[in-house]
């Protein structure tokens, strides 16, 4: 049935204003606004709706994954940017908080809604 129908993953949080900030100058992001809600224009042409939700409640899992060719570039830049790295308990994650342990390596961090995402790159 929607096999060639054009489909969107969405999320919420809890401040449209913050989080358009945060996507469009902290993560660089090409973001559009329309009737309260925002667009994440990622590469790919892929979009992503975030819209404002006033009972949100953080995903507990990734909510997006941003490839980069260089993980440590791309978490040293984030870090510059003000964006914390996530610990998680049992994860083999180096003083930067990236896991090189089994699989890509990867590094997480949250929106100011506190949404799980992620850096991450294949070996």
């Amino acid at each position: 049935m929607f096999a060639d129908t054009e489909a969107f993953s969405g999320f919420s949080v809890t401040d449209i204003d913050e989080a358009r900030k945060f996507y469009a100058e902290t993560l660089g992001l090409r973001v559009t606004e329309q009737y309260g809600l925002l667009t994440l224009q990622l590469a790919g042409g892929r979009d992503v709706l975030v819209y404002p939700k006033a009972d949100h409640t953080p995903a507990a899992f990734t909510v997006l994954n941003f490839r980069v060719e260089d993980v440590d570039a791309a978490v040293d830049e984030l870090t510059s940017r003000g964006v914390t790295f996530e610990r998680y308990d049992g994860m083999d994650q180096d003083a930067k908080g990236i896991n090189r342990g089994g699989g890509p390596f990867i590094a997480w961090f949250t929106d100011p809604a506190g949404n799980i995402l992620s850096v991450l790159q294949d070996r």
